[in-house]
């Protein structure tokens, strides 16, 4: 069911239904950010213009990231006369029935639901292999590991994407953003910032908007030259290119470059360097099931060694205590 500017709302018109498919561990914040404009939107005109669902593989409740358990429903009763299906996913997509939520995702796209994600659900959609030809989002912190688990996909740094029946978002509040934009293609602009004055939204982000975070939250704010060469960088992890080379490319001397970075970022190029392809690293042991040596492999280091010596300096432990730690 692509989604076009040609829907007109008729007050006689069903519900569109949404279903959202839990996975244990969900972001609350993504979930309420993707419900409550529709809810919003029902209190404005008065009538419910869409109706929402909770699912799981068994029907069992299924508890958040915050330990909040919520009842679901199981899929045949969930995906009954739906439009739409999200998968809500949390820190790790890693699950002992993966195949459960799997089946349940074909089984939407074989009944023609529109299919989408909130998140990191983006790679339960991928490994259903529903995204092939698409494009899709995740959020920031996993992208890294996303991209080398599936590097033929066409994955953005977009907040949110629509690519005809196909709706991932980047998870948090972007969820709200992506739901305003539903609302505004069938009930128009007016409507969708009425909703969204509700929730004190006072920026409706459209997909063409790129995620902040981590490193990329301060570069809108660089000189053009020195975000240039970052980007040359983050394009080069696991083959590193020299920084004479990324100097000539962004048409600089050396000595210039240096001047600029650490005037701007506070390090050498080469420094700035190495802790970009070690917090790659450090994302791809968090969010990735990769060994260590693949990981450094993956961030343009030789060996293992060389790899957990920059780790250890950078983030004061060794990269297999951050995998470790990581929270269930």
């Amino acid at each position: 069911m692509p989604i076009t500017q040609d829907t007109v709302f008729d007050a006689d018109e069903k519900p569109q239904v949404f279903v959202f498919l839990l996975v244990p561990g969900l972001s609350l914040m993504s979930m309420a950010s993707a419900i409550e404009p529709l809810r919003g939107l029902n209190r404005l005109i008065q009538r419910p213009a869409f109706l929402w669902r909770l699912a799981s593989p068994s029907g069992v409740d299924i508890e958040t990231s915050s330990g909040i358990p919520l009842p679901t429903l199981e899929p045949e009763a969930a995906l009954r006369d739906a439009n739409y299906l999200f998968v809500c996913a949390g820190l790790h997509t890693d699950l002992n029935d993966e195949k459960s939520y799997l089946t349940i995702i074909r089984e939407a796209v074989r009944r023609r639901l529109a299919v989408g994600s909130l998140s990191t659900g983006t790679r339960l959609l991928a490994r259903a292999g529903v995204l092939s030809g698409y494009r899709c989002t995740i959020h920031w912190e996993s992208r890294s590991a996303f991209q080398e688990e599936f590097p033929d996909l066409n994955c953005t740094k977009r907040v949110y994407e629509i690519d005809r029946d196909r709706l991932t978002c980047s998870g948090g509040t972007a969820a709200m953003d992506m739901m305003l934009h539903l609302i505004s293609m069938r009930f128009g602009m007016d409507l969708a910032r009425g909703v969204a004055n509700q929730f004190h939204h006072e920026h409706i982000r459209n997909e063409n908007e790129d995620q902040f975070g981590g490193r990329l939250e301060h570069l809108a704010y660089l000189p053009d030259k020195v975000r240039c060469a970052i980007d040359l960088m983050q394009r080069h992890v696991e083959e590193p290119i020299p920084v004479p080379h990324i100097a000539i490319r962004v048409g600089l001397s050396v000595r210039q470059l240096e001047r600029r970075f650490k005037r701007h970022a506070g390090l050498t190029p080469q420094r700035y360097y190495m802790q970009l392809r070690v917090e790659r690293g450090r994302e791809l042991l968090i969010y990735s099931s990769l060994s260590v040596i693949n990981v450094a492999l993956s961030c343009g280091f030789d060996s293992a060694s060389h790899f957990s010596t920059w780790y250890k300096r950078i983030f004061g432990k060794r990269p297999s205590e951050s995998r470790d730690n990581r929270t269930p």
